[in-house]
């Protein structure tokens, strides 16, 4: 049987991907209607810091022209096709002072030049990578991005994702045990399928095979840059990119620090080995990384393992030509008890208490990738060709009380990455044109177990039947066309659109079954199809204040768990894809020292794809009708003295269910949605005084608001605020000493609440106040 869906913009008509393709194509291509110029010029030179030092990654421009480059491990930059004349050039970089210089080109010549950067007052991002796929500067982008560069990484030390992220407006990143990890981003917490993880630009799963703990499989503590773009992205991404996007950047080669090592300790037997080795020569850099961590858990049988390798080979063969290639391999070990729920009698006082001992979860994951990217006049041609592969198999604790099962899954890909970009002199204006191709074949093996429970707790199990067993072969090819330009100074224009065409081949090896608790469809084929515009603008009215606005539509397909892992409900074959419209508007700028951030947002989700909880304590997915996303976001960092930084960011949001008819006849429309916090946000402030000769002391608060724990809002968490301290000291030239406190005042928090009426009101505790130290050599 061959089932195939249609989704399509009101009155708007899916174009053929070929055709679509075709005409991306040929305006990228397209040498503009331009008068006869004189030959254009070259610019090239080095970016170091003020100890001679070079910076690599760092963004040189020529302004107003579009034109610009990255430097390579030495510091060096090439640009290409600049127009003669007078040129001022930028040199930007996060957590760097800007630097420009202006120099003349001479026509059909070359001209040098040597930026010098100093470290920056303050860290939010100028120049960010993840909303066209190549470094841009933020103020040209109508969208909400923020970033953690390098040094702030290396400084926070996070034994968690969330350290780093929850210091961002509008993200709430939760534990869920080891490194795993559920997400709100502008919608509640949820282990829903509506973001989209990358490393360095590439997908790091598969759209088919979403797993809400994707950010375990990437080496974060070693990461250059950690970029968070909050709201849909489909128009240059696709599915998934609903709520946002989370983008780890590697770091490249760099022969100014060939070795670096650290070792930490800490509570509950946390112990994490950081070792990395890099080197260039000639036009070719490598960089290999290794990360070896381990936890004996703070709960009873919530141990943690986990080893992960990198290795980055750059290669620069010159004429305009930039190879990047990485290979990246993680293992993850743990049992996944570390943040599950307990009677609320419990996790008052017994949170080390573990119900579920016996669940665990092991994931092995290796993904490569090689991007080719040249540069020809005004031309950008950029090629990204990956493999992935993933394998887990899980006992999940969180389903033992009225689903207990174990299951093998997995699934490998194929895919390619491809991308022109043309620069139009007129209007500053360019276009991008790409085309994104996946095939990811897969599979879902699950077993029934007989779980025997001993004093409230599960102690043992044997395996019994299968109750699914299918294959799934998941297939992408997407075709994506944006257009820029700067019709008035320095007021520029985007707009997008992308055209996705996704399926799935499903294959069941045991009867099609239509009755029970767990249903199974019969082998089909399903195909979505779906475009996806957006439309922005931003206008720069000086340094101190840069406006934006944009819409954006995206969607999510329903993920291959979601379909064919059938469940209890009637068809989940008739899922269809989540929608959503997002309209934004905001305001950023720097003043002084002072960098802020202001955005509103509205996002409507329909067929939003939820999860009802009956009576029982079993769940049922199902389309939802409407949901409604409201919110104001707010961010800034201030040096108000030399060695004195503020920063902080907060959130204010509104998540109701806009109509949710349930088949038992119950309505939730008019309320608003679970664990979904009112507010919530953080505040930090380091010292850097200059008797420590680079240490740094810094306190930070973290708060999450009250939300509420069933979606007929009769049970409310009250919310929690939590402390940590943070301080670094150098030990000589190459040593560094470190030393961080979480949850300063021990305070007993959830981090994750939920209520139903078979068993009241469940809470997974957070951890409890938690030393750490760490020694760095460089």
């Amino acid at each position: 049987m061959r089932r195939f869906t249609l989704e399509r913009i009101p009155r708007a008509r899916a174009p053929r991907a070929g055709t679509l393709l075709a005409l991306a194509l040929a305006l990228a291509l397209l040498p503009g209607a331009l008068a006869a110029q004189a030959p254009a010029g070259t610019v090239s030179g080095t970016v170091h810091a003020e100890d001679g030092a070079p910076i690599a990654n760092v963004h040189v421009t020529i302004a107003g022209t579009g034109l610009g480059a990255l430097t390579d491990a030495r510091g060096g930059f090439h640009i290409a096709n600049v127009p003669p004349g007078t040129a001022e050039l930028r040199a930007e970089h996060l957590g760097w002072s800007d630097a420009r210089v202006r120099l003349d080109v001479p026509a059909g010549g070359a001209a040098r030049a040597s930026l010098v950067l100093r470290v920056a007052a303050v860290a939010l991002a100028d120049v960010v990578v993840t909303a066209t796929r190549e470094a841009v500067r933020r103020i040209e982008i109508p969208a909400t991005i923020e970033s953690v560069g390098a040094a702030e990484i290396a400084r926070v030390r996070p034994t968690h994702p969330s350290e780093l992220l929850n210091r961002m407006a509008g993200v709430w990143v939760n534990t869920t045990g080891g490194e795993g990890h559920s997400a709100a981003i502008r919608q509640p917490r949820t282990t829903s399928p509506v973001y989209l993880y990358l490393e360095d630009g590439v997908p790091t799963r598969s759209t088919g095979f979403f797993n809400h703990n994707a950010l375990y499989e990437v080496n974060v503590p070693q990461a250059e840059r950690v970029e968070v773009q909050r709201g849909p992205s489909s128009a240059l991404y696709g599915s998934d990119a609903i709520g946002g996007m989370i983008n780890v950047l590697t770091r490249a080669p760099d022969a100014t620090r060939p070795l670096e090592l650290s070792l930490e300790g800490g509570a509950h037997g946390f112990a994490r080995l950081l070792a990395a080795a890099s080197t260039a020569h000639g036009a070719h850099g490598l960089r290999a990384e290794l990360n070896l961590t381990r936890s004996d858990g703070w709960r009873d049988a919530s141990a943690y393992e986990r080893q992960s390798a990198t290795v980055r080979w750059d290669v620069e063969p010159g004429a305009g030509t930039t190879v990047r290639t990485q290979l990246t391999a993680s293992h993850i070990d743990q049992q996944t008890a570390g943040a599950a729920a307990l009677s609320e009698a419990d996790y008052r006082s017994d949170p080390t208490r573990n119900y579920t001992p016996i669940s665990f979860r092991r994931v092995s994951a290796v993904r490569a990738a090689t991007t080719v990217d040249h540069v020809r006049e005004a031309t950008l041609f950029s090629a990204t060709a990956f493999l992935r592969w993933n394998r887990m198999e899980m006992l999940p604790n969180w389903t033992l009380a009225f689903d207990p099962h174990v299951s093998r899954t997995g699934h490998a890909s194929a895919g390619l990455m491809l991308k022109v970009r043309r620069e139009l002199a007129p209007a500053r204006a360019r276009v991008i044109a790409g085309l994104d191709v996946d095939y990811s074949p897969g599979m879902h093996r699950e077993w029934q177990i007989d779980a025997a429970r001993e004093n409230g707790s599960f102690t043992t199990y044997t395996r019994g039947e299968r109750s699914y067993d299918y294959d799934v072969r998941f297939r992408e090819l997407a075709p994506y066309l944006q257009l820029e330009a700067e019709p008035l100074a320095r007021f520029r224009v985007v707009a997008g659109l992308r055209y996705d065409h996704i399926g799935y081949d499903y294959e069941t090896h045991l009867p099609a079954l239509q009755t029970g608790v767990l249903r199974r469809p019969a082998s089909t084929t399903l195909g979505y199809d779906h475009l996806s515009p957006k439309l922005g603008a931003t206008l720069e009215l000086g340094r101190a204040l840069n406006l934006y606005a944009a819409h954006a539509h995206a969607f999510r397909a329903p993920s291959e768990g979601q379909l064919f892992r059938q469940g209890r409900a009637e068809s989940t074959l008739d899922l269809q894809p989540v929608k959503a419209d997002n309209l934004e508007v905001g305001a950023r700028g720097r003043i002084g020292t002072l960098e802020y951030g202001a955005t509103a947002y509205r996002m409507i989700k329909t067929d939003d794809v939820l999860t009802w909880t009956a009576p029982d304590g079993t769940r049922e997915t199902v389309n939802a009708g409407r949901t409604l996303h409201r919110g104001l976001e707010l961010s800034a960092a201030l040096t108000p003295v030399a060695g004195v930084r503020l920063e902080g960011g907060w959130t204010f949001a509104r998540h109701r269910y806009e109509r949710w008819q349930l088949r038992t006849g119950e309505a939730y429309d008019g309320r608003q949605m679970e664990e979904a916090p009112s507010h919530m946000g953080s505040l930090a402030a380091t010292l850097s005084p200059a008797r420590l000769r680079g240490g740094t002391l810094g306190a930070e608060l973290h708060v999450i608001g009250p939300m509420w724990l069933d979606a007929a809002n009769t049970q409310r968490y009250a919310g929690h605020e939590l402390v940590a301290l943070r301080a670094t000291l150098p030990l000589g030239e190459r040593l560094r000493l470190s030393a961080r406190v979480r949850n300063l005042f021990d305070v007993r928090y959830a981090e994750s609440a939920q209520y139903t009426e078979a068993r009241g009101r469940e809470l997974a505790p957070g951890a409890p106040r938690s030393l750490f130290i760490g020694l760095e050599y460089r």
